[in-house]
């Protein structure tokens, strides 16, 4: 079990990792050796989280998600394959707790009177400006 927030926890059988190989660090032994992690998460099938999380998860992976629904992580940034594994489990947990915060609903307010004030008067000084532009006939 991988611990996300207090209240979700995800299944190591949901994760599933592909190692291919990387074109990052690793001399030559990157031609020889699959160091590059995979990562696939059903964000969409998941029983371990709710509905709104999964929604907003969707959302956040934006090009990292596939039409059904599974959003493909890929590590490569260091030279062995724990590591890489360790880096993508990490972004997605990461994604993950982002999308459990509820993001707070906007409020509507009236606007103060001192701001409507300032923006009557800065629009009549913008519109002396404006007028004192335009063109005047010429007196004889």
């Amino acid at each position: 079990m991988i611990r996300v927030t207090d209240t979700i926890f995800l299944n190591e059988d949901e994760l599933e990792e592909t190692f291919v190989r990387a074109s990052g660090p690793g001399g030559q032994n990157v031609n020889k050796v699959s160091s590059a992690v995979q990562l696939r998460f059903d964000a969409r099938r998941s029983p371990s989280l709710p509905n709104d999380v999964s929604v907003r998860l969707q959302k956040l992976a934006g090009s990292k998600l596939t039409q059904d629904g599974v959003i493909i992580l890929v590590a490569q940034e260091h030279r062995s394959q724990e590591r890489n594994r360790a880096a993508a489990v990490e972004r997605l947990v990461a994604m993950i707790r982002e999308a459990a915060v509820r993001p707070v609903k906007r409020r509507a307010t009236k606007p103060t009177y001192a701001s409507t004030v300032k923006r009557l008067e800065s629009k009549g000084k913008r519109s002396t400006v404006k007028s004192l532009r335009k063109t005047r006939p010429e007196a004889d």
